[in-house]
Parts: C-alpha cells; structure tokens; sequence
C-alpha cells in the first residue's frame, strides 16, 4: 500500500511539472501592415524559438485593416505603420511605437536619376512635372505607383510631402511588395515603399542629397520616415502569451533583430 501511494505521489508530480512546462504555449495574432513584415516575422520568429509551445501568427492587411482587426477583437495585436487617428484612439486604441523606418523612393535601376528633391517628388506625385528629362532623367513620362487607400506607407509619404488627397497615381496596389515589383519591371516608373522591404531589383534615389539609412533616419537627415506602431486595446489585458511578445518587442533585446531588419529601435 505505501509503494501504491509514493507510486501516485510520483506520477502526480510528473503531471504538475507537465503543467508547468505548459505555462509557455499559447497563441499571438498579429494583423495590418504589409510594410512591417520582415520586422514583424523576424521578432515572431525569434519569439517562437525560445518558447516551445507558442505559435506566432502575422496577417499581412495593411494598417488601417490591422487597426480594425485589434479593436474589433479578431487579433491580439495590430500593426500600423502610421500614427493613430483621434478617432482611433477615442475608440479605445493605444499605440506603442516599436521602430522608425525610411519611406524609400524607388525607380526601375536603368533609370539615372540618383537624387530628387522634395519640392521635385510632391511635384512629380501632383502631376505638375510629367517627364522624367524635367529632373535630370530621360525624355519619358514618369510613371506614378503608390499604396492604396488607407496603406500606413501611403499615408506617411503624402502627410510628409504635402501631398493628400492630390497624387495623381497610375497604379495604387495593396502592398509593399507589389509596388517593388511593378517599378522593377517599368524602366519610367517610380514608387515609395519601405525602406526595411527595398531589394536590389529597384534602385533608392537620396532626397535632397541625403540617401536613407539607419543614421540618417535616426538622426531625422533623412526627413521621409514614419513609425512602426503595435496597436493594442487600451481596455483589455493582453493574453499572457501576447503580453509576453509584446513586452519582448519593445525590449533592447530586439534591438539586433529590428537593426538586422533595417529599421531603427527606439529604444
């Protein structure tokens, strides 16, 4: 009978330690910017990895669709690559800034343009300079691509340039990756897209002689940048699980991670 009950004693301690070990599995959903997505892949990555049991989700839908996601409840985390509206914040959204990151201005590399000014970009996007010989380039039209409706990057390159709700676009595609794509493959074309998404397969024109990288978005030399932002309920605790990511996020430990990724930590 004792060897019975030290036998029990035995296998329910295994089950409380099994218990225990449990504590680290769970979900974190994040939602909204395209733009975000080597960012928020590399820290889900890396969070995956050192907590056995958690599985790490990211749904690429732009931000204002990632601002709508977390406050209606359907991911635990949004992601924006703009600052948060009044209205936003009034319906109970908070924002947390995780990174700075250059908006780039991209043409197609056969393009020999290598730097524009603002004044000349705004000009460009408004349709006041049409032909790319108007700013040192090639007798051809210049072709506009930019984000859609509602695209935290699109938001951020017209607020900057003084541009909203004036752009003449040809092409305005869902994501940061289309956007490379389509001025890839049109030699007259020109686009923005994250500094942190930019492949050699498009070339970074320097705005106003200043080419964007870390330092000079750190150091605000290189004026068109926006915010990485992770979007939350003000009202709601956050899962354990969601917390624990978010908290690792924000944390100098994700300071190689975001530098590796090609954006600026805050902290």
């Amino acid at each position: 009978m004792k060897k019975i009950c030290l036998a029990l004693v035995f296998v329910f301690s295994l089950v409380a330690l099994v218990g225990c070990g449990n504590k680290t599995s769970g979900t974190v959903s994040t939602d909204g910017s395209t733009s975000m997505e080597k960012v928020i892949s590399a820290l889900g990555e890396k969070f995956e990895s050192d907590h056995s049991g958690v599985t790490f989700t990211y749904n690429p839908t732009g931000s204002s669709s990632g601002i709508a996601a977390v406050m209606e409840g359907r991911c635990d985390i949004g992601l924006s690559s703009r600052y948060l509206k009044d209205d936003e914040k009034e319906k109970g959204l908070t924002e947390t800034v995780l990174a700075l990151d250059g908006i780039a201005i991209i043409v197609n590399p056969a393009n020999s343009v290598n730097d524009l000014s603002l004044e000349d970009i705004a000009k460009i996007y408004t349709g006041e300079i049409t032909n790319w010989k108007e700013v040192g380039g090639n007798d051809a039209p210049i072709v506009l691509i930019g984000r859609e409706a509602g695209s935290g990057t699109r938001d951020g390159f017209e607020s900057i340039t003084k541009t909203e709700d004036a752009c003449q676009y040809r092409q305005e595609l869902t994501s940061t990756g289309d956007v490379i794509t389509t001025v890839s493959n049109n030699s007259n074309a020109i686009g923005y897209a994250s500094l942190a998404s930019v492949k050699d397969s498009v070339k970074v024109v320097m705005v106003d002689g200043i080419t964007p990288t870390e330092a000079t978005v750190k150091d605000g030399s290189y004026v068109v940048q926006r915010p990485f932002i992770l979007v939350t309920r003000a009202d709601e605790k956050l899962s354990d699980t969601a917390q624990s990511f978010f908290d690792f996020a924000v944390s100098k430990d994700a300071n190689e991670i975001l530098l590796d990724a090609g954006v600026v930590p805050i902290k």
